[in-house]
């Protein structure tokens, strides 16, 4: 969720300005006020409209509202003007969004996100508390000047004046006036004290209304320009080629044999040596350093396919390094199975005296493996850019847009100031989007080709296997139950390279189990990994609860009392809360007919060691396993706490979609390795659950805790729906399911 500082009331700081006859609000921090910033420079938008760095109202009472995080499917284009909405009382029908650009970001030290906040302009958390405090403050100051301005057009006191829907209203006289017959002298209005946002119980939109996203005609009409949809006079296209075996590199090509070829303008090389780089000052932008380029040849053409058609054409030569020693994916597999043995110094966790374990009544093992994963998001990564002597323009479909400014401007060797990003619409992400590789990748192919704007193109088989996958990963889990059944000891083992699972950040490791030892291993894989719908979260969610699961059994317990029984004393009781919804909900405990069963999982992600923090949700799946082995998943039933929700519809949405994420990570994802190369390159090998496919699910709101948090809702629902399954199957047939994708399973039964 997109931070920002604690401003005081007094560090808080509104610059008022007119602006072609209406009002403009910013909000910068104090130390900025006093720079000599100019606040409203002219755009850097696609559309060549003049920005405000967060809202302008203009004389027709039009609404506008500046986010600056990008949009992904999530909402934020929506959520971002409701919070304002809240306090600025106007007519939700005349509001609009528009990205946050960059560049003014970076002219104004930071207008939209000081310092290096690791979520500042990225593509999402806009429910973060102090998201909400600053622009719930945008939305009262911008009324509260609107309403003094009405106020002195009649000569009456302030206190006399009310606000809603775009209008102010004289109380004793009746008298109206619209906010954008005002907005033009609002402007030049200096308030002695900010006003204070009222408190949630006052709240009259957020939690209350679920207003269709902002953008949702606009998608459906087809006029939202995402990265695929860039049109530049002048363009040109570019088909990109990068080593097949990650790390390797050009060895030698020959571009003769394809430059007579229709269209051909130029056959360009990217090396990652070649990078200039700038001096990055202290506060670089998260993920930053995770940018690489890669070793490419790239074929421009005035149109993709005839680039397409060469660079297929084009003789290509690799070394392909330290990768190809990886022979196939069993290989990697056992790797990491055998450094789960190997002695550890780097701990996660260490409470108590793991030591006990052995002196347990029983002794639970089990070792659980998830696969490589990519993304596999709709829109093929793409991006245009545009380099000159004196400047750079890059039209890019990046969750972090910030971090992306910075990856133009380094690749291209370009001062910032000279730098201009424009944020399109993203045709899907999950995390393969968090990092600019790809926008510095076609920066790399475009100041090649200088003067004329490149849209650069992964093909889906280029995307698939140069992603920035999910992690490997590998664990043992062991526990020591007592004589009640319950675990008095735990220790985890895990092994893999990237993010780590975080087997650490959960109840079980943080007070439910006294002892507790968790570790890790880094593999010494060359397969670039990178972010995945919850890093790390998705594979520690599966094998957590499915090994729980095997703790329940060998203590004769039902699992969802085991779980009950655990979290009993556990701080948050969110967690049995959701628990008992989703059991209630579901039918927990039902009879089924042979072949049939449920299985429970409960996951949190974003808690970040504390208890009443992220979102925890727990899901029941009922399934049915046929003789043969062939499985279906009936129903998805799942719960969640994330304190409160401010959009029901959003947050049904957002959760739904979690949700069959995770059941498609869980049955069919997985990236393979054959002599160091990736494998699986389109749709035909890697599968998607289809619509028909698609189980019933059911999501329900009764365990909302009332929490006074809004915990995110994207990632959390992919987590606990593997292990449900999981644990479903096991209860319809006696089969244990720990590693996925769980098709490649034999589930038949006698």
């Amino acid at each position: 969720m997109g931070t920002m500082p604690n401003l005081s009331r007094r560090q808080f700081i509104v610059t008022a300005a007119a602006v072609g006859g209406g009002m403009a609000l910013s909000v910068v921090p104090a130390e900025a006020a006093f720079l000599g910033t100019e606040p409203w420079a002219a755009s850097d938008g696609l559309a060549g409209a003049e920005f405000s760095p967060w809202i302008s109202i203009t004389p027709d009472d039009v609404v506008t509202v500046r986010v600056a995080t990008p949009e992904i499917g999530n909402g934020v284009m929506t959520q971002t003007p409701m919070t304002v909405a809240e306090e600025l009382a106007c007519d939700w029908s005349k509001i609009r969004a528009e990205f946050a650009p960059t560049s003014r970001d970076y002219r104004e030290n930071g207008v939209y996100a000081p310092g290096n906040s690791p979520t500042g302009y990225f593509s999402g958390r806009s429910t973060s508390e102090d998201r909400m405090k600053l622009l719930l403050q945008v939305g009262a100051s911008a009324r509260e000047r609107l309403k003094t301005a009405a106020a002195a057009t009649w000569k009456v006191p302030v206190s006399e004046i009310g606000a809603k829907d775009s209008v102010l209203t004289h109380t004793p006289t009746g008298r109206t006036l619209r906010y954008g017959e005002v907005a033009a002298k609002a402007a030049t209005i200096k308030l002695d004290v900010e006003p204070t946002p009222k408190p949630q119980s006052e709240w009259t939109l957020l939690g209350k209304a679920t207003p269709t996203k902002l953008n949702n005609a606009d998608i459906v009409n087809g006029s939202l320009i995402y990265g695929m949809d860039v049109r530049l006079p002048n363009m040109v296209y570019a088909a990109l080629r990068q080593s097949p075996v990650h790390g390797g590199m050009l060895k030698s090509y020959d571009a003769e044999k394809v430059k007579s070829m229709p269209g051909v303008l130029a056959v360009v090389t990217v090396d990652p040596r070649e990078t200039p780089g700038l001096a990055m000052k202290s506060g670089a932008p998260f993920g930053y350093g995770d940018t690489h380029a890669r070793s490419a040849v790239a074929v421009i053409a005035e149109h993709y396919w005839q680039a397409r058609k060469a660079l297929d054409a084009l003789p290509v030569e690799w070394d392909d390094g330290a990768g190809a020693q990886w022979k196939s994916t069993e290989q990697m597999v056992d790797a990491a199975i055998a450094a789960l043995d190997k002695p550890s110094e780097s701990i996660e966790k260490a409470t108590g005296d793991a030591r006990l374990i052995d002196s347990q009544d029983k002794i639970v093992e089990a070792v659980y493996v998830t696969p490589f994963s990519d993304q596999a998001p709709m829109e093929p990564l793409n991006s245009t850019a545009l380099v000159t002597a004196d400047r750079v323009d890059v039209w890019h479909p990046g969750q972090q847009s910030r971090q992306a400014f910075w990856v133009a401007a380094d690749e291209a060797g370009m001062d910032p100031s000279k730098v201009f990003y424009h944020q399109t619409f993203i045709g899907g992400a999950f995390g393969r989007r968090i990092f600019g590789d790809d926008l510095r990748m076609a920066v790399a192919v475009a100041k090649k080709f200088p003067g004329r704007p490149v849209h650069t193109i992964w093909s889906r088989e280029e995307q698939t296997r140069q992603g920035k996958y999910r992690p490997l990963v590998a664990t043992k889990l062991r526990a020591g139950l007592d004589k009640t059944g319950m675990p008095a000891a735990f220790i985890a083992h895990q092994a893999t390279k990237g993010h780590f699972p975080r087997l650490a950040d959960t109840p079980y490791a943080l007070g439910c189990i006294p002892n507790v030892r968790v570790d890790a291993q880094e593999l010494p894989f060359h397969v670039i990994t990178g972010a995945y719908r919850g890093p790390g979260y998705n594979s520690y969610a599966f094998m957590i609860e499915t090994f729980i699961d095997e703790c329940a059994l060998a203590a004769g317990m039902d699992p969802l009392e085991y779980r009950l029984k655990l979290f009993a004393k556990w701080p948050d009781p969110g967690w049995t809360k959701v628990l008992k919804e989703v059991a209630d909900k579901s039918g927990w405990g039902k009879t089924l007919p042979k072949g049939a069963g449920q299985g429970i999982a409960i996951a949190n992600w974003g808690m970040n060691g504390k208890p009443q923090a992220g979102t925890t949700v727990g899901v029941v799946a009922t399934v049915e396993v046929t003789k043969s082995g062939i499985l279906k998943v009936h129903q998805i039933d799942a719960a969640f706490d994330c304190g409160r929700v401010v959009n029901h519809d959003a947050a049904l949405n957002l959760v739904q979609g979690g949700l069959i994420f995770g059941l498609n990570m869980a049955l069919n994802e997985e990236m393979n390795v054959k002599d160091g190369r990736m494998v699986e390159g389109n749709f035909d090998q890697y599968p998607i659950l289809r619509t028909g496919d698609t189980p019933v699910v059911n999501v329900h709101f009764g365990g909302l805790s009332g929490h006074d948090r809004f915990a995110e809702l994207g990632e959390p629902p992919a987590g606990p729906v593997g292990p449900a399954i999981g644990n479903a199957i096991f209860r319809a047939t006696g089969k244990r399911i720990r590693s996925t994708p769980i098709r490649k399973h034999d589930l038949s039964w006698a």
